[in-house]
């Protein structure tokens, strides 16, 4: 609307926006906001927990994977990015960055039995790949009344059910073969 005003409106006439389109303009400076400060929290927590800055790292990839699948799955059901979907993104980082907790946990315990970094990481992977399934499958089909829309006034919140199916599930392939990957590069260059 701006960009059309500015081309087509002189001087002596202003705009506004009015509705919900006042409310993502607003939201959206705060909800970025959020999401930066939930990625930065999540490290923080990793760090602390992994007593170490490589491995959350690693993790912390799993998020522009998901970020990836929820556009994507956005676009592909023509939905737009508005206050639910990017409630969404925040509460998919979360999500996501379970599974490569799972992977990059198991793998440090089994180099700390004495494996060495390949057959650690790929015994995690291995051993990891059903849980990982069975609480991504789970969060889908719990999420997914919301995504098709079931319910009261339930039609103003599929965005945010399509990007949290969208991106758990375009993230969870890719996961199972970019951690370990990660991990296995990563580790072999030193720790840090």
């Amino acid at each position: 609307m701006n960009a059309i005003a500015d081309d087509v409106l002189d001087e002596s006439f202003s705009t506004s926006l009015a509705g919900t389109a006042r409310e993502f303009a607003e939201s959206s400076n705060t909800l970025l906001f959020a999401f930066l400060l939930a990625l930065v929290l999540v490290y923080l927590i990793l760090s602390a927990q992994f007593e170490s800055f490589r491995d959350p790292l690693i993790i912390m990839f799993t998020v522009p994977l998901a970020l990836a699948g929820a556009v994507l799955s956005l676009w592909l059901f023509g939905q737009t990015l508005n206050i639910f979907s990017q409630i969404g993104i925040i509460a998919l980082v979360g999500i996501v960055t379970k599974n490569g907790i799972l992977i990059v946990e198991f793998a440090n315990q089994r180099r700390e039995q004495g494996l060495s970094l390949n057959e650690a990481v790929i015994d995690a992977a291995t051993q990891r790949f059903r849980p990982i399934m069975m609480t991504s499958l789970a969060t889908v089909f719990g999420v997914l009344p919301i995504a098709l829309a079931l319910g009261a006034a339930a039609q103003s919140r599929v965005s945010l059910g399509i990007v949290i199916i969208g991106g758990l599930l375009f993230s969870l392939g890719l996961t199972l073969f970019l951690i370990p990957a990660l991990y296995t590069y990563l580790s072999s260059r030193g720790s840090v």
